[in-house]
C-alpha cells in the first residue's frame, strides 16, 4: 500500500488540513476516498481531520486505500515494461494489443496482460492508463498505480510520435491545426471538418526517402485518430493506413509508433523521460525507404526534442533519444 509524507512549511501553518493537502496538488476524490475508505491523515503519528489546521513543522502522512476489484481478467499478454515504482508504470505496447477490453476485444488486451503482471508480483491493482493509444498503433503507454497519481500525470505528460506519411511533405510544415469530427460512412473513422472540435498537431519533417515522409509528431490536443486525420487531410495518408487512405505496401498497419514519453514524478515533481526503439516492422518500412533507423533516428529525436534531454535523472538502458 503506498504511502504520502509532508513535511508544513512554515508559510502554511494554520491552514486546513484539506487545503495543505489540495496545495500539495492532492485531489479532492483522492482525499475523500482516504477519509472514507482508508485510515485516515496524521499528523506526527496523531489522527488529524482535515478540517483541522495544520502546523508549521508537522509530517502529514497518509496511506492510500486500496483499489477498488476490477471485472479484468488476467491473461499473458507480451509488453515491454521500461519502468514501474509504487505511483508509475511505463509499458512499451505492440502493434495489434488494443489497450482495453471491448466488445470485439474482451481478452489479449494491454489491460489483462497488466492484470496478469501484478497478479504474477502478488500484488492487486487495476488498469489506469494516463494515455491510450490505437489497438495498432505501437509504443509508450504511461500507467497511473493509483487514484493519487492520475492527475499528476495527466497533467504533464507529452507524447512524440514517429509517423511514416506517404508523399513527400514539405520541410515548412510546423503544425496542422484543423478541426476534427466524426465521419458519418464509419462509426470509427473521423474527418475534418468546420463543425469539429479544434484539434493541434505540432509537426516536423525528419527525413523524406522513397516517396514517403518520415515525421515526429506532438498532439497538443487528444481526438481519436487525430495525427492520421490530419496528415490524411494533407492528402498524406500514413503508410498502411487503409481508414484514411493509406497503402499496405511497406507494412500492414499504419505506420505510427509513440517514441517518446516526458512526464513529471507525481510524489517529487522530477522529470522523467523514457524512450522505445521504432518495432521490427516500421524499422523495416523505413530501410526500404532509406529513411534513418536506429541510432540515426533517435538522434533526430534528440535534436527534435531538447527538453526531453532536461531530465534530472541519469537515463536508463533503452531510454536514449
Amino acid at each position: 500500500m503506498a504511502a504520502l509524507c509532508y513535511t508544513v512549511p512554515p508559510a502554511a501553518d494554520g491552514v486546513r488540513l484539506g487545503v495543505f493537502l489540495r496545495a500539495q496538488g492532492v485531489s479532492a476524490s483522492c482525499i475523500k476516498a482516504v477519509k472514507h475508505q482508508g485510515e485516515g491523515f496524521f499528523a506526527d503519528g496523531r489522527p488529524l481531520h482535515t478540517d483541522q489546521p495544520v502546523r508549521a513543522g508537522q509530517r502529514i502522512t497518509f496511506a492510500l486505500p486500496p483499489e477498488p476489484p476490477t471485472a479484468v481478467q488476467p491473461q499473458p499478454v507480451p509488453f515491454s515494461l521500461l519502468y514501474e515504482d509504487e505511483f508509475t508504470a511505463l509499458v512499451d505496447k505492440p502493434a495489434g494489443i488494443a489497450v482495453h477490453p471491448t466488445l470485439n476485444h474482451s481478452g489479449g488486451t494491454l489491460a489483462n496482460g497488466w492484470l496478469y503482471h501484478l497478479q504474477q508480483q502478488g500484488r492487486a491493482g487495476v488498469f489506469r492508463p494516463v494515455n491510450r493509444i490505437d489497438k495498432n498503433t505501437s509504443g509508450l503507454v504511461l500507467l497511473a498505480q493509483n487514484a493519487f497519481a492520475a492527475p499528476a500525470l495527466a497533467a504533464s505528460a507529452e507524447k512524440c510520435y514517429l509517423a511514416l506519411a506517404e508523399g513527400v511533405i514539405s520541410a515548412d510544415l510546423c503544425e496542422i491545426d484543423a478541426p476534427i469530427a466524426r465521419r458519418g460512412d464509419s462509426i470509427i473513422g473521423r474527418c475534418v471538418r468546420a463543425d469539429g472540435k479544434p484539434s493541434l498537431t505540432r509537426v516536423r519533417v525528419l527525413a523524406t526517402g522513397g516517396g514517403h515522409t518520415l515525421l515526429a509528431c506532438r498532439p497538443v490536443t487528444g481526438r481519436t485518430h487525430q495525427i492520421r486525420v490530419h496528415l490524411s487531410s494533407l492528402g498524406h495518408p500514413l503508410a498502411g493506413d487503409t481508414l484514411y487512405g493509406g497503402h499496405t505496401g511497406l507494412l500492414a498497419r499504419h505506420a505510427l509508433h509513440c517514441a517518446a514519453m516526458r512526464f513529471k514524478d507525481p510524489v517529487t515533481a522530477q522529470g522523467r523521460v523514457f524512450c522505445c526503439p521504432e518495432p521490427a516492422d516500421m524499422a523495416s518500412a523505413l530501410a526500404a525507404c532509406g529513411l534513418p533507423r536506429g541510432e540515426a533516428l533517435r538522434a533526430l529525436l534528440a535534436d527534435e526534442c531538447p527538453r526531453f534531454s532536461q531530465c534530472t535523472r541519469p537515463a536508463r538502458e533503452g531510454e536514449h533519444l
